[in-house]
């Protein structure tokens, strides 16, 4: 398939062992109670707990990992999830862990049980931590979890330390709650520069693939496939370095929601508070953006508004013969804070009848686009050789 392709060279905004679970009225959905084992993972984890990878293990519910506990998940691991849409999900809470530290040749599967997987089938994984949020300057670093409002994530410790995603691959996530709230495949809350999220893939998923809310934490080597929304999203303050970044819907792929973007990055949360401290200033090094969809139309390939700041380098733009992108860059919308000021310098391909320069907001409240030829660059996509993905 003939493909368009554009190389951002920088952009920046101007600035299983058995084990006991406690039952409250936090629980959502599912199997929430008494003793877990492999076929009951749901209810609120308070104990440290290993899920070995001799047998798959079951997720019948919402598992929510309390301060103070630590799930353990074994290289080789294969996690089921109930086909249960919104009610079935991980929480890894501020103070908990997760330790789900794969390998190459054995990596941890979390997937649909049921025998026709789709996107939305479970809620994903989330993980709350302590690092700071965008704010006003007289509030606390402190919000509630878009899926569950009574559990907040947040705090003053950018070092804090959720645990470990290591050669994880996730599929079937983002179930939705309703226009406002979804699940997305992994969702990070105020997680911290001591977390480890690395070697990741997620796959057909019902909303974004990866959001980040605020926080600290590093990525690197994050494969996405498929999402029916976002791919990269960023919002409410996040401050971390993302490294080689792949997304690709394929040709095949027709789901389509209202906004799709490769990526997606807001200063503060929806653009609801443009007076916010500590917006988002994050960098990505290493960006591949790939739509192949013949049908399917994405909002933008890579969309920064709000009061972020972003440096993006070495990345790489693509397009099917049939696929669009409404704008190749967009800088600014109505929603912008008006003080937001963006520069971008940009290379590209504009073979097949897609214009680079079609980018939007090239000039409007300061910010400045200037586009040219380029044919080569992005994530580096033999990384994701363990994921037996095909390229």
């Amino acid at each position: 398939m003939k493909k368009v392709i554009l190389s951002i060279l920088s952009i920046s905004v101007l600035i299983f062992t058995s084990c006991s679970l406690d039952n409250d009225d936090e629980n959502s959905g599912g199997n929430n109670g008494g003793t877990v084992t492999p076929q009951n993972l749901a209810g609120n984890l308070t104990e440290d707990l290993i899920l070995d990878a001799s047998v798959a293990h079951n997720l019948t519910g919402a598992l929510l990992v309390k301060d103070g506990a630590t799930l353990t998940i074994e290289a080789g691991a294969r996690i089921n999830a109930l086909a249960g849409g919104t009610d079935v999900y991980i929480l890894v809470e501020k103070g908990g862990k997760i330790i789900a530290d794969g390998t190459a040749d054995k990596p941890i599967l979390f997937t649909s049980n049921s025998s026709l997987p789709k996107a939305g089938d479970w809620g994903g994984i989330i993980m709350n931590g302590k690092a700071p949020l965008s704010r006003q300057a007289a509030a606390s670093s402190n919000a509630a979890t878009e899926v569950k409002n009574s559990i907040f994530f947040g705090g003053d410790d950018a070092t804090d330390n959720s645990g470990i995603l290591n050669y994880v691959k996730i599929e079937y996530t983002g179930a939705r709650i309703d226009d406002e709230a979804e699940h997305n495949g992994l969702t990070l809350n105020g997680v911290g520069s001591g977390t480890t999220i690395s070697n990741i893939a997620i796959l057909n998923g019902d909303d974004d693939a990866i959001e980040f809310f605020g926080g600290s934490v590093n990525a690197t080597n994050i494969l996405v496939v498929n999402a029916k929304d976002d791919m990269f999203d960023f919002t409410q303050g996040y401050t971390g370095t993302c490294t080689n970044l792949y997304g690709v819907r394929e040709a095949n792929f027709t789901a389509v929601t209202s906004d799709p973007r490769g990526i997606e990055a807001d200063g503060n949360l929806d653009g609801n508070t443009p007076t916010d401290i500590d917006q988002s200033v994050f960098t990505v090094n290493g960006l591949t953006i790939i739509n192949n969809g013949d049908t399917v139309d994405m909002a933008d390939a890579i969309k920064v508004r709000r009061g972020a700041t972003a440096t993006i380098t070495n990345a790489y733009i693509a397009l099917g013969s049939g696929a669009t992108y409404s704008d190749f860059v967009d800088l600014k919308d109505g929603k912008t804070d008006a003080n937001d000021n963006t520069s971008v310098i940009a290379v590209g391909n504009s073979a097949n009848g897609l214009d680079v320069t079609d980018n939007k907001n090239t000039t409007s409240g300061g910010a400045t686009i200037s586009t040219s030829v380029g044919t080569s660059g992005g994530a580096d996509n033999s990384v994701f050789a363990w994921t037996g993905y095909s390229f």
